[in-house]
């Protein structure tokens, strides 16, 4: 028989465990998936990520699987569509943040070469290896969070508040903060 795994206490039910088991915290290069990350956390803000990773084929196949060029055109008639669409969070503010963040997106690509290469900048390019015992240990923001929301919003971006970047940073690994009890922080360290 297998022992059982013992990972952070977040995971409520198969999908979060997926989520945490395969992706939470292990880092992202690939600027589309750094890109989706960005979206759906934006459209997290108020809910929970839950609700959030049910949606997200939902989310792949309305914003045409977060191919920013195509979302940066998006006129009236598909925010009309997207406002219809029940299979997402149908909130008109965080439709017109997204069209308008894979514009700033686009931006970044194009001044920096990739968004990868800005995004990492803000951790030196590695992973930050924390050590937290405790989700009391965990923060929802962080001094690199501010930062980073505080760029993303000069340039433009909407929905990057520094916890929603803080989220993010944990989402693609920038840093690692599954608890020191959890199998996932020795594979990620």
């Amino acid at each position: 028989m297998k022992p059982e795994l013992i990972r952070c206490p977040w995971p409520s039910d198969e999908l979060y465990r997926r989520y945490h088991d395969e992706e939470w915290g292990v880092p992202v290069h690939d600027d589309r998936r750094l890109f989706e990350y960005l979206i759906l956390e934006g459209a997290q803000a108020g809910l929970s990520w839950h609700t959030v990773l049910k949606k997200r084929e939902n989310y792949r196949a309305a914003f045409d699987n977060f191919e920013a060029e195509k979302i940066a055109r998006y006129g009236e008639k598909k925010v009309a569509a997207l406002l219809a669409n029940a299979g997402i969070i149908r909130n008109r503010l965080k439709i017109a943040a997204t069209i308008q963040n894979a514009k700033a997106f686009l931006k970044v690509q194009a001044e920096f070469g990739s968004f990868d290469k800005y995004l990492w900048r803000f951790v030196d390019g590695q992973p930050i290896i924390n050590r937290r015992r405790r989700m009391a240990d965990v923060p929802v923001r962080t001094p690199i969070s501010d930062a980073l929301s505080k760029d993303l919003i000069q340039r433009g971006f909407k929905f990057v508040g520094t916890t929603i970047c803080y989220a993010n940073m944990q989402a693609v690994g920038m840093v690692n903060d599954h608890l020191v009890t959890c199998f996932r922080h020795a594979d990620l360290s």
